[in-house]
């Protein structure tokens, strides 16, 4: 896991990113944020947690860019943009202010509205809470319905020559549950572009079942054909194929004898499992069994990077998720 998270540090600190925290009040937070600075990986900008005032002077002696949900004009435009965006489902001016003057949905604000280049939380808000924010204010990306997520699990070589750890790509392993085909091909191309932008290599997205090229049949497998089938009509130029089996799409001699056509079998270093029971256990399995580090859940499919930490996260891992953020911010665009 070193070489690829020195990777990402080196990378993010090559074109530091603003990325805001939430969640200043908590100390791994406040720790995670000096260290971003001291080394320069990204430009934290730290938001005041109104119920913590105590904190306050300690976040100002940073150095750090600081802000003040309740006192920033920009929080009317934050209000504004979810107004706009979610008046239709109901929400209102007054609690869309209310809103707007909290550190997750100004954090995600100033996301929104091009201020701040990604948001990371999740150290003391939930899932759902992180989620929703995202949501509300940042939404998915242009041609995205489906937001999801991804592990970069960091495994020992197995076909690299060279001895390195290899980095494969497993989604979705925490988001949806049970996808169709169009969110399937969401899921697939999201990550496809993430990797781009967080391993800095050449996806190749094999969309996993327990058949390989007709071997079997069966709704799940109908479901990964059509899900490619989408992909390829809707990113042409993208190494994909489907439905592969583990094995085929992993080895090579394996994938050559299965699939000797493909362009993915056998090179697959993204891998779609066709539900989150098989993506949740897949990557906790090789987590445990092979030794492979999981970095992630890594949130994917927004306009603009907001990212979601455990609440056990240590300081280490709010670094990470942070060089990680300013990376997934190359070529965002909000919708």
């Amino acid at each position: 896991m070193t070489s690829f998270l020195e990777s990402v540090h080196r990378r993010a600190a090559a074109r530091p990113r603003r990325i805001v925290f939430p969640e200043s009040a908590d100390p791994r937070t406040l720790d995670a944020v000096q260290t971003l600075r001291a080394r320069a990986l990204v430009h934290p900008v730290l938001v005041l947690d109104p119920a913590a005032p105590e904190t306050h002077a300690a976040l100002c002696a940073t150095g750090c860019e600081v802000v003040d949900p309740t006192a920033d004009e920009r929080s009317a435009a934050i209000a504004a943009e979810l107004v706009r965006r979610r008046g239709h489902r109901g929400l209102t001016a007054a609690d869309a202010e209310r809103l707007a003057r909290t550190p997750l949905y100004f954090a995600d604000g100033l996301v929104a509205l091009g201020a701040c280049d990604g948001c990371v939380a999740g150290a003391v808000h939930t899932t759902g809470e992180v989620m929703r924010a995202a949501l509300y204010l940042i939404g998915p990306a242009a041609g995205v319905q489906t937001v999801s997520s991804a592990f970069y699990m960091v495994v020992p070589p197995f076909r690299d020559t060279s001895g390195a750890a290899e980095v494969l790509t497993f989604t979705d392993c925490a988001v949806v549950p049970y996808p169709d085909a169009t969110q399937l091909a969401d899921i697939a191309i999201a990550a496809a572009t993430d990797r781009r932008r967080i391993v800095g290599d050449e996806p190749h997205v094999a969309l996993l079942s327990f058949s390989t090229r007709g071997s079997g049949s069966g709704p799940s497998v109908a479901l990964v054909r059509e899900a490619v089938a989408q992909i390829r009509s809707r990113m042409p130029g993208l190494p994909v194929d489907g439905e592969l089996q583990g094995d085929a799409a992993l080895i090579r001699s394996v994938g050559d004898r299965k699939a000797p056509d493909s362009t993915v079998a056998g090179r697959a270093n993204v891998l779609v499992f066709p539900s989150l029971d098989a993506g949740n256990i897949a990557y906790k399995l090789v987590q445990r069994l092979a030794g492979a580090s999981a970095v992630g859940p890594i949130v994917q499919g927004l306009a603009r990077p907001a990212n979601d930490l455990s609440r056990g996260a240590v300081s280490g891992d709010i670094v990470n998720v942070a060089a990680i953020t300013a990376l997934q911010a190359d070529d965002a665009t909000a919708s």
